[in-house]
């Protein structure tokens, strides 16, 4: 899939919002990252937020699929989550 101007403008604030709502951390270089972040944005309580995410599948032409799992939040006291290559890291 290409990326162009919209999809990296879309993912980069999703980015941010996720990480702030739900201190999720996600890479866009990851192989799975648009996937991810829409699985997230279909859990999160802003309406903002879940309309980037349609905005996001629209863009790159990717299905919303309510059976996609986002990932595993983490507790305040483990702190934030790092995906890297597929694995939660925990820092």
């Amino acid at each position: 899939m290409e990326l162009n101007k919209a999809v990296l403008d879309c993912m980069q604030s999703l980015r941010r919002k996720l990480r702030a709502e739900q201190n999720l951390v996600i890479r866009l270089s990851q192989p799975d990252a648009i996937a991810t972040m829409i699985a997230a944005c279909q859990q999160s309580s802003d309406p903002e937020t879940r309309a980037l995410g349609q905005r996001l599948a629209e863009h790159s032409h990717h299905e919303e699929r309510p059976t996609i799992t986002p990932p595993a939040r983490s507790s305040p006291d483990h702190g934030p989550v790092l995906i890297y290559r597929g694995q939660r890291i925990h820092t």
